[in-house]
């Protein structure tokens, strides 16, 4: 147990967590909606610090990042726990453990041994992935600012659901960030996902606009996000945004206690892509469907290929010093 950097202290031992978008107001002995933050008699404390259940060299490209360092590798990590109750979680093993199993787990890791570890794989970043590193915050908080001292970068894999302080004491310590649109649908995102639109759009508009390189996700599930009104809709908010914000587009499979849907048609996918083209978005990929086009950057003048992919592999790459060799495009990334 560590006592957690983000909460304020009430009246009668009761504290507020400040690290996510929820504010769980906690009496003594209670628990925040994310399973892994309790209040011990009048403290708040983070019961994942330092307790690894995760941890992988993986392909930049699974985040999915696919304009930061290509070909490269990121040492992932995760704790248990979430802030999310989605029922197509496909990472519910650990996601929901202190939920569906009420119980906390993990491999005791100190942030040095997070550094030496991503040395030793020749990573070039340290993800926080898998769950979400708003709920283990304090250790990713610890590990980032030990990874920037020993010249690696961190990214944050994250469903937009901080709070204003957690990502603004975050923010001089984040490099890249994927976060996971859901829904642009509020109703949706209270039933599926036990949260709320508006605090993931806000931390999509502040990551931009503090110049943290961003990539968006979008995982397609049948009858409940893929309508043209919808993917429209979140195409429009990322092309307000910035037109060179990356929006992926994933393939949803049946899993956790999201079993009566089918899986996602390649159909869907790319109408999808070519909604998200139509709206203006220079780079939309198909995620999910190895060997398709959608999984290659082009040049958004001319349209040549610019990094060509097979999956989370990356096959060529085109670019000189960030441009396009054949017209002089800038192709917005972090390549070096």
């Amino acid at each position: 147990m560590q006592e957690a950097y983000l909460y304020d202290k009430l009246e009668n031992g009761r504290v507020r967590c400040q690290t996510c978008a929820h504010h769980c107001s906690l009496a003594s002995g209670q628990t925040g909606i994310c399973g892994v933050r309790k209040n011990q008699e009048g403290k708040l404390y983070s019961l994942v610090y330092r307790q690894v259940a995760a941890m992988h060299s993986d392909p930049i490209e699974k985040k999915p990042l696919f304009h930061f360092l290509p070909g490269s590798r990121s040492f992932s990590i995760a704790t248990v726990g979430c802030n999310m109750r989605c029922r197509n979680c496909q990472n519910s093993d650990i996601s929901q453990m202190p939920i569906d199993q009420n119980r906390i787990t993990g491999n005791d890791m100190v942030p040095e041994m997070v550094i030496k570890s991503a040395k030793d794989h020749a990573c070039k970043t340290i993800s926080y992935t898998y769950t979400e590193p708003a709920v283990y915050w304090d250790y990713a908080f610890d590990t980032a600012k030990l990874a920037r001292e020993a010249g690696l970068r961190n990214i944050f894999v994250t469903n937009g659901y901080w709070s204003e302080k957690s990502l603004k004491t975050m923010l001089p310590y984040m490099d890249g960030v994927n976060v996971d649109l859901k829904f642009f649908d509020d109703r949706l995102y209270r039933t599926i996902c036990g949260a709320r639109l508006q605090p993931v759009l806000d931390t999509i508009q502040a990551l931009y606009e503090a110049g943290v390189w961003l990539e968006v996700t979008t995982l397609l599930i049948p009858d409940l996000n893929d309508s043209g009104e919808s993917l429209r809709s979140i195409a429009k908010f990322i092309r307000k945004i910035s037109p060179r914000i990356p929006w992926h587009i994933s393939r949803f499979y049946p899993i956790y206690r999201m079993t009566d849907r089918s899986l996602t048609s390649a159909e869907s996918i790319q109408r999808a892509r070519e909604i998200g083209i139509q709206e203006g978005l220079y780079h939309v990929y198909s995620g999910n469907l190895p060997g398709e086009d959608g999984e290659s950057t082009f040049c958004p003048q001319c349209g040549e290929t610019m990094i060509g992919r097979m999956g989370f592999s990356v096959q060529s790459q085109a670019m000189h010093d960030g441009k396009c060799p054949h017209c002089g495009e800038e192709i917005s990334g972090v390549w070096e």
